[in-house]
């Protein structure tokens, strides 16, 4: 969380405008991914360096190009200015400490996500920010990152079975990327969610600080979460209340549904909170009960003690006339007593069931 704010930091001064990547700096070049297609016709190429020549389309064709690691600032710049959009909206793609949001120009629509890549090996998973820009005829994606998010929406492009993917327009898409986007969170919260029941068995049964650490490791988690999902119910609201001509009555339908999607996450997420502050409390509790117990039986140990060791320092001072010093059984009756007053009084503990 800290890390955005410095990363925001480095804008500190600049005008309005100004195209700044605030992200992380990587050694792999950017790829571009060109894609027309049209009912009957689809084209694919991929690169990295874009070529405008693609670009040149005539409607009915549409044009969806994506582009993966955004540190190219030239590049982002190149296609901006090809396709005629405002300076504020490339700054906002290029500072991916974005807050999901739609924002409505006079010829498209810009939107920024967060995605949630999964790593498997880790078991966590990264926030990463995709921005679309979504005109008439063509459609732009910025992933912060490279993702397999859209590869199964490219794969049904290609398939000309597909008539519907391919008949509507550019609102249509952007609807299918938003839900492919969304989908992933899903992944992302039952995986989290096996983990919390990890836990929660594991704290039930013997909990530890490594159960602790753990516990606010997730609460973290649900923090990032909910700061990454809970902004995306405004923005798809947003999009179904937009007085805009691109977004048709067709695709608002499919925006619902995917709204619904948005709203199932966030309530998972609180869902998960609540269950994280329990099982916190719960910790809590058995530390607590199992404190108590070691207390109790050190307490009972300690009592039986008490006059074991009163009978013991008694016969322990050095006087030369004290009753039964020089007997010759006084020790065994000594010992026996003691013997006899532990029986007595774990006998009594029992009956009162205080262990």
């Amino acid at each position: 969380m800290f890390s955005e704010v410095r990363n925001r930091a480095k804008k500190a001064g600049q005008a309005p405008g100004t195209a700044t990547y605030t992200g992380e700096q990587g050694d792999a070049p950017p790829s571009v991914t060109v894609i027309t297609f049209q009912p009957t016709d689809f084209k694919q190429t991929t690169g990295h360096t874009l070529d405008e020549s693609l670009l040149a389309t005539t409607p009915p064709t549409i044009t969806w190009v994506d582009v993966e690691r955004l540190y190219d600032v030239p590049l982002i710049k190149q296609l901006a200015k090809h396709y005629d959009i405002h300076p504020l909206t490339v700054e906002d793609i290029l500072n991916v400490q974005q807050r999901p949001k739609v924002e409505e120009f006079e010829k498209y629509i810009f939107i920024t996500l967060k995605m949630l890549p999964w790593n498997e090996k880790s078991k966590t998973f990264s926030i990463k920010q995709i921005s679309l820009v979504v005109g008439a005829d063509y459609i732009l994606s910025f992933q912060e990152c490279e993702t397999d998010f859209f590869n199964s929406i490219q794969k049904k492009l290609c398939n000309p079975d597909n008539q519907r993917l391919r008949e509507q327009g550019t609102d249509y898409l952007a609807y299918r990327l938003i839900d492919a986007v969304i989908d992933q969170y899903f992944v992302v919260l039952e995986a989290l969610g096996n983990q919390i029941e990890d836990v929660e068995e594991r704290i039930i049964v013997n909990p530890t600080p490594q159960n602790s650490r753990t516990l606010y490791q997730l609460k973290r988690k649900m923090l990032l979460l909910r700061k990454a999902i809970w902004p995306m119910r405004e923005a798809i609201s947003h999009l179904l209340q937009a007085d805009n001509s691109i977004i048709t009555s067709f695709t608002r339908i499919y925006l619902r549904d995917v709204y619904d999607h948005a709203v199932q996450a966030i309530d998972t997420i609180e869902n998960f909170r609540d269950m994280l502050s329990s099982m916190l409390d719960v910790y809590l509790s058995s530390l607590t009960n199992r404190m108590n117990e070691i207390m109790k039986v050190l307490t009972i140990i300690s009592t039986v003690f008490i006059p074991m060791t009163f009978i013991a320092s008694i016969y322990g001072m050095n006087f030369d006339y004290m009753p039964e010093l020089h007997w010759r059984w006084g020790y065994f009756t000594v010992l026996g007593v003691m013997a006899v007053i532990a029986v007595v009084m774990l006998d009594f503990f029992r009956r009162k069931k205080w262990f």
